[in-house]
């Protein structure tokens, strides 16, 4: 079983509004033959606490206002370090840049196929 077209979608949202507010190395893994708890995983960086924060606050906007639908759950708001946004079959890691090459989220999912998000 692959992503579904519903979970693509709205990681090409995420990927699109993150895109707009300067993330960078913006990648997503089909994880759905890995985990029974989603489908796509989404990861972003940004340079600052701030930036992490718009990026984080861009997704959610676009995701509302493109799909009505809200996070299940939002961790890591108060740090603005690394903040994940559960849309239930999308898991979306915003993570500050240092962050990102610390825990190297990439190194776990680098064995399921990467979703392209049509960015360029």
């Amino acid at each position: 079983m692959s992503a579904t077209s519903q979970a693509i979608q709205t990681a090409r949202i995420a990927a699109q509004a993150a895109n707009s507010k300067i993330g960078h190395d913006i990648v997503a893994f089909d994880v759905s033959q890995q985990l029974a708890i989603a489908d796509v995983f989404l990861i972003v960086s940004g340079n600052s606490e701030p930036q992490v924060g718009a990026i984080v606050d861009e997704i959610v906007a676009k995701i509302i206002e493109k799909e009505d639908a809200r996070p299940i759950r939002r961790e890591g708001e108060r740090e603005q370090r690394w903040v994940l946004l559960d849309y239930g079959d999308v898991v979306v890691h915003v993570q500050h840049q240092e962050d990102r090459a610390l825990y190297n989220l990439e190194r776990l999912w680098k064995d399921c196929p990467q979703i392209d998000l049509q960015l360029n």
